[in-house]
């Protein structure tokens, strides 16, 4: 197995694109990968979340909120998912303060050595920090053309792009491109 040993965070909250998150959920292990799903748990132990097409509940027990930089790194890649995700994690309770998503995906870019992978409507997530993304190739949903030209970064009409350590994909139906691609990366990384 290509990744045995490699763990992959995949973001996570309500009204998620069901096929992508089933399949991150069993292709990544395929590979030998842990899979942790995280989001903000808001104080409790764990929290169910709907999906957008079925409504079908998917637990999550793992937060991304107060993550050492220690354990930070212990992450091989971090994902943005399609669907709401991001919209939902970009919530913040101050104005003034970056949303604690987009705070943790801040630090995870300062990481050279973790791969970031944002699916579709995962931009949405680095709204506020557009110098992360800036001047960089990316592609993201159609809808989002504009917002990532405003972000400054270069867009590029391809279903999955590759930008160093940045992997993007153009929807949620482009998951299996998208998860191809960033075990294709992870492997050339450990070998």
């Amino acid at each position: 197995m290509s990744l045995e040993g490699r763990k992959i965070a995949v973001l996570m909250e309500a009204d998620y694109y069901e096929p992508e998150i089933w399949y991150y959920q069993r292709r990544f292990p395929e590979e030998g990968a842990e899979v942790h799903f995280l989001t903000r748990l808001w104080g409790q132990e764990r929290l169910s979340f709907a999906g957008h097409e079925w409504k079908v509940p998917f637990e999550v027990d793992r937060s991304f909120e107060d993550m050492d930089d220690e354990t930070l790194r212990g992450y091989d890649a971090v994902i943005v998912p399609s669907g709401m995700v991001a919209d939902r994690l970009r919530y913040t309770e101050d104005v003034a303060e970056l949303p604690p998503a987009t705070r943790f995906m801040q630090r995870a870019f300062a990481e050279p050595g973790i791969l970031k992978g944002i699916i579709c409507h995962g931009m949405w997530l680095l709204a506020p920090t557009p110098e992360l993304v800036r001047g960089r190739s990316l592609v993201a949903h159609n809808n989002l053309h504009g917002d990532v030209k405003n972000m400054g970064a270069l867009y590029v009409d391809e279903d999955v792009v590759v930008d160093g350590d940045l992997v993007t994909a153009r929807t949620g139906g482009h998951c299996h491109l998208f998860a191809h691609r960033i075990i294709e990366l992870l492997g050339e990384r450990s070998g």
